[in-house]
């Protein structure tokens, strides 16, 4: 039996992929593809604990590091519950956020450092990696001036500064250097249609 494939979004807040993953993930189901739609942190029962206890707004106190662990320890569960049984079986996956968020949020937005943030992420992944990842580019003011117009609740990297959003957008370019063979890169500014439509055409492509 073929393996499924190993889809990921990525992009900074406010760059729309909790918007679009599932319009692009109906659509592909109507095509009739074999596809499960997840994310991180969360996608299983343990990681969506995980979840919260990182994005609660009132952990003000969290070290940088915790947070960093926190992700990794939500991922390979995610990763080991849900994400490799679906591709064994010939599952593709679609999942919002993976390997890069924490390459870009934690090892430079945290200032950890990108290789060691690297270093720890492959232990918990085992090198599996994405097949294909597609990156949703937008500037990080535009990103968040839409969280702040459109959600009632603010998470805890939501509320960061501005400074922080900058630093990830920095990092994404790093994250899109190293693993150029993998990612494609969209223009997230433009309409949730438009949007939509590019990423079902990249992703129906590679299917």
């Amino acid at each position: 039996m073929q393996k499924g494939k190993f889809i990921t979004l990525e992009g900074p807040d406010g760059s729309g992929k909790s918007t679009i993953a599932p319009l692009v993930y109906e659509a592909l189901k109507n095509d009739g593809i074999d596809i499960i739609l997840t994310r991180e942190p969360g996608g299983v029962k343990i990681a969506e604990d995980i979840r919260k206890i990182i994005l609660d707004p009132d952990n003000t106190e969290m070290d940088v590091k915790t947070e960093a662990l926190l992700y990794v320890a939500a991922r390979r569960q995610h990763l080991t519950q849900k994400v490799l049984p679906a591709l064994e079986r010939g599952t593709s996956v679609l999942c919002e956020r993976f390997i890069d968020s924490s390459l870009a949020y934690q090892g430079i937005g945290r200032k950890i450092g990108f290789d060691e943030v690297y270093a720890l992420n492959r232990f918990a992944i085992d090198d599996h990696f994405p097949d294909l990842t597609i990156y949703f580019d937008i500037d990080e003011k535009t990103g968040l001036d839409r969280i702040r117009r459109n959600r009632d609740d603010i998470d805890r990297l939501d509320g960061e500064s501005l400074v922080f959003h900058s630093l990830v957008h920095e990092g994404y370019k790093l994250v899109m250097e190293r693993f150029k063979d993998r990612i494609v890169t969209i223009d997230a500014s433009k309409t949730i249609a438009e949007v939509t439509k590019d990423v079902y055409k990249i992703i129906r492509e590679f299917l």
